[in-house]
């Protein structure tokens, strides 16, 4: 077998809950390996940090810079293979650079940037040297949107005219900042989380599941955002209308402020031929209604699913799979992409199933016209 793919961790420490979901999926299979890291803002915490997750001390960072700078030094066969980048978004832009730039390969949580000019860059630095990228946009890697992608693609229900897509939340409903919690901190300070809040947040998730079980493309929008909790800076809740580029219609909505919801993320495709379900909370279905025929619900794990939702399942039907093993898939399909680089070939058809830099720099464009539109007295915003 393969050694573990090496991987280094900036931010991701301790009190902070997404740094720790990335380790668990990438432990799940067991081809990733945690060996350094710069695991927090503040020096001493980050070495804190270092030590509760047992990194060796030589390997065990206070700033990302001595991270990358570390690694520079060691022979290329001892460096980290990739950098996993877990901060608040204005840490991304920075961090994703200088590794891109220095021939690392990136995974780097959503937003990728703050803008647009940020995002174009780091698509260009990949690109000249040759880096894998990955965003983790992670419910792109539910074997059943995975399923939706294929029958939506393959034509299975014609030409789509219309989506609608939700996603809400209810834990910012209320003034949460001001208490302590450290996430909702960052994530309304706009010097730290950039130009929006839920439309950045969970409204680029949204966004880019629309993107990858559809394939369409923004022409227009038009969009409302709100701040409803008193004195928030940034939006808790956004309704979109959407025009797409093959005539389709969209509706996108999302809310932080949905008090009593979870995390409610849906998403529906209505198409010529029949319509497609699907519910982050119930992610082993997908309720397919044909034009012609009686509603069917395809459960994952069956043996009649398409090769791309068979490869991202894990158990036996009826055994449920949820978040972390869609985010283990992400990190799959960014390990496949690894290993192709590093042989010096493409990736094989059905490998290196993940969301690029590319799709990262859509969806900052998406957040930046969003706010666009917010601020506008026009009732469209065009996208080019």
């Amino acid at each position: 077998m393969m050694r573990p793919l090496r991987y280094a961790m900036v931010g991701g420490g301790r009190d902070a809950f997404i740094g720790g979901v990335h380790r668990q999926a990438m432990a799940l299979d067991g081809r990733m390996q945690l060996v350094a890291g710069a695991l927090s803002s503040d020096p001493d915490k980050a070495r804190a940090s270092g030590r509760d997750l047992h990194l060796p001390d030589d390997r065990n960072h206070g700033r990302w810079q001595d991270l990358l700078d570390d690694e520079l030094r060691r022979p290329p066969d001892q460096r980290i293979d990739f950098v996993c980048i877990v901060t608040p978004n204005h840490v991304h832009y920075p961090v994703a650079l200088a590794f891109a730039e220095a021939g690392i390969h990136v995974v780097c949580d959503k937003p990728l940037t703050h803008t647009s000019v940020e995002a174009q860059a780091l698509v260009r630095a990949s690109g000249a040297a040759g880096t894998v990228f990955g965003v983790t946009y992670n419910y792109t890697g539910y074997p059943m949107v995975r399923q939706a992608r294929e029958m939506v693609r393959s034509g299975a229900i014609g030409e789509v005219r219309k989506v609608v897509v939700e996603y809400h939340q209810g834990w910012l409903a209320t003034q949460v900042e001001r208490g302590g919690n450290k996430q909702a901190d960052w994530r309304t300070d706009p010097a730290r989380s950039g130009l929006a809040g839920a439309i950045g947040d969970i409204g680029s998730h949204a966004e880019n599941l629309v993107a990858t079980v559809t394939g369409l493309e923004i022409e227009a929008l038009c969009a409302d955002l709100t701040a409803f909790v008193p004195g928030r800076r940034l939006d808790d809740d956004g309704n979109l209308l959407l025009r797409y580029r093959n005539g389709a219609r969209g509706v996108l909505m999302t809310s932080q402020v949905a008090a009593g919801c979870e995390n409610d993320l849906s998403l529906r495709v209505h198409g010529t031929l029949g319509s497609l379900a699907w519910r982050q909370e119930e992610p082993n279905l997908l309720l397919h209604a044909p034009i012609d025929g009686p509603r069917r619900v395809l459960t994952r794990g069956s043996p009649w699913l398409c090769d791309a939702a068979r490869r991202a399942t894990r158990l036996p039907a009826g055994h449920p799979e949820a978040f972390l093993e869609a985010f283990a898939n992400v990190y799959l399909g960014v390990a496949e992409g690894i290993r192709a680089a590093q042989a010096g070939r493409a990736p094989l058809p059905g490998e290196a199933d993940y969301p690029t830099v590319h799709d990262g720099a859509r969806g900052v464009r998406f957040i930046e016209k969003t706010v666009e539109s917010a601020a506008s007295a026009a009732k469209w915003t065009d996208w080019d």
